[in-house]
């Protein structure tokens, strides 16, 4: 062999040792992405399995003390997943009492439920993990903005909140409900929720969630224009045996809900909200610019599809929502 050929065979003899190290080195980096994958998807399946198992004793058990017992089981099979990023992408479907939802692009996603008490109100927990574009400093005169995954731990006290309509909270002075749907605006989130109050009244909300500089999340915005009228949020309280529709209409992109007032006229109930109910007309807000404005008197009868409880409710005919069996 002439050392032209020698220096030809050892060259490739030496690209070849190349490959095979790369390619080593690749499929067990593979290797240990799909067994980290397993591992993963093994923690969410069994931390799930156990969320089911109980959420019966959380929503459902006949004493007060044995559902708040549950409920911190439930909270220590939540805190498990909810640092993973994967917890955004999740499906709990059977997690039928927990309220969960999930923003268009999948980078939000807020999990609410709650606990019903002996003297007729209600305890609220949820968490917000959520993917924010950050601005981070990369030096004296470079910035530059990066994803990050975080995790809010709500905790409800409305309690002590005297004016739910004016309060703005952060995720730890939250007025607490259970979200159940979600429509994202303009640099910011409008959510609509429902609250069970007490014995006499419930309530539902037209919340608004935004996020600071900082990737903290804050409730509370002053983006409606409603007459007479400087709220934060939305609020309607309504009689406990009954239901009212507050709803989101994607395609006319309206916020449509119904009208409140007594159920026996006159004024003397003006202000008792154990006696409102709906009164077959319906009122809503529409979005001008980045902000929500008061509509009255919308025709509903082209959305009756939308608005499930479009029609006066029969109290007779009514279960609680959420409430101990």
């Amino acid at each position: 062999m002439d050392s032209v050929s020698y220096l030809c065979f050892h060259y490739g003899l030496k690209l070849v040792r190349k490959f095979v190290t790369y390619l080593f080195s690749f499929i067990s980096l593979l290797v240990s992405a799909q067994e980290q994958q397993d591992t993963l998807g093994q923690l969410f399946g069994e931390t799930y399995q156990e969320l089911r198992d109980l959420q019966k004793k959380v929503f459902y058990s006949r004493s007060e003390k044995e559902r708040f017992e549950a409920n911190k089981a439930f909270i220590a099979q939540w805190e498990k997943i909810v640092e993973m990023p994967e917890a955004l992408s999740y499906k709990f479907d059977g997690l039928t009492d927990v309220a969960i939802l999930t923003s268009p692009m999948g980078r939000l996603r807020i999990i609410t439920w709650n606990i019903p008490k002996d003297d007729g109100t209600q305890l609220y927990f949820g968490y917000i993990l959520v993917t924010n574009r950050i601005l981070v400093k990369k030096g004296l005169f470079k910035n530059k903005y990066e994803d990050e995954y975080s995790v809010y731990r709500l905790l409800d006290k409305s309690p002590i909140i005297k004016n739910p309509e004016t309060h703005v909270g952060t995720a730890d002075k939250w007025f607490g409900m259970l979200y159940v749907q979600m429509v994202p605006c303009d640099g910011y989130i409008t959510l609509i929720g429902w609250d069970g109050n007490d014995k006499l009244t419930q309530r539902k909300f037209i919340d608004v969630l935004y996020f600071k500089d900082d990737g903290s999340p804050v409730f509370g915005k002053d983006v409606f224009d409603i007459p007479k009228k400087a709220v934060k949020r939305m609020m309607f309280e309504y009689s406990s045996d009954i239901t009212m529709s507050v709803r989101y209409i994607e395609r006319t992109g309206q916020i449509v809900f119904s009208h409140l007032a007594p159920r026996e006229r006159g004024e003397v109930l003006e202000g008792q909200y154990q006696y409102y109910g709906p009164d077959a007309e319906f009122d809503g807000l529409e979005q001008k610019g980045d902000r929500w404005v008061f509509v009255a008197n919308i025709d509903i009868r082209s959305d009756k599809a939308d608005m499930p409880e479009s029609k006066k409710p029969n109290p007779k005919k009514q279960t609680p929502v959420y409430r101990p069996r």
